[in-house]
């Protein structure tokens, strides 16, 4: 049977969506507030939420913005989406089911674009960051969210390994310098960069991606036998929880892109 990389993201996350809308790693955090008051005085703004999963961004938003367009390429995680902004009474947000590399709406018909943890996940990074443009108006606000390469070679290497591993649809998490010239060659600007850390207890991180035992005992093998730069950088605990890096960017749509 053909496996696509689109089939295996929607056959990994799919049957974890309510795992995903209950995780609290994903359900608050401090990029989340951060997110939310960058659209503070938008209330005409049209969002849309691109690879939603548990649809977090889309919770959060919507009571600041006209309208949230929820975009995934999971039909349950969208199904369970639609399900709790029913059970909290959010009438201004929509389901569409989509990949990101060929969104299915109009250019420049979306005031703002939001992205969270999903873009380690795209396998035409450069083609999903031109989509983002595309339908965004020019001037549009682009906020994204995601896990950080720390770009040493040595932590690169170990932290795209472990991700492999845990989820078999990871692609890469990027570092700065890679965000920001993709961002350039599809027509935004940075405004705004931030960065942080977030603790990944292992235990739940394994668990809510499913994750079979011999990858579980792997990526133990690689935490616990982890030279001392790794280590450190990542602070690896006796129990293989780590802490990953993470960036915050705002970028703009250039008024003069199509």
């Amino acid at each position: 049977m053909t496996s696509t990389h689109e089939s295996v993201v929607a056959g990994q996350f799919g049957p974890q969506a309510q795992a995903y809308v209950a995780s609290a790693v994903h359900a608050a955090g401090a990029d989340l507030d951060w997110m939310a008051g960058q659209l503070r005085g938008h209330d005409d703004a049209e969002l849309i939420d691109i690879g939603c999963g548990g649809g977090h961004v889309s919770y959060r938003a919507a009571p600041h913005v006209q309208s949230v367009t929820a975009c995934d390429l999971s039909n349950e995680m969208l199904q369970a989406v639609q399900a709790t902004t029913s059970e909290r009474g959010l009438s201004n947000v929509r389901t569409h089911i989509a990949s990101v590399e060929r969104l299915p709406f109009s250019d420049s018909c979306f005031d703002i674009a939001a992205t969270r943890f999903s873009a380690h996940h795209w396998t035409r990074f450069d083609q999903g960051l031109r989509e983002a443009a595309r339908v965004l108006k020019p001037g549009g606000m682009f906020l994204i969210v995601d896990g950080r390469s720390p770009d040493h070679p040595l932590l690169d290497t170990h932290l795209q390994a472990i991700e492999l591993l845990r989820d078999p649809s990871h692609v890469r998490n990027y570092g700065l310098v890679e965000w920001a010239g993709a961002l350039a060659r599809a027509g935004f600007a940075v405004a705004e960069v931030r960065t942080s850390r977030v603790w990944l207890e292992f235990t739940s991180w394994t668990a809510r991606m499913r994750t079979p035992e011999v990858a579980v005992k792997a990526i133990q093998y690689l935490q616990a036998h982890a030279p001392d730069e790794v280590r450190c950088h990542f602070e690896i605990g006796a129990d293989s929880s780590f802490y990953l890096d993470t960036i915050w960017l705002r970028a703009t749509k250039a008024e003069s892109a199509r």
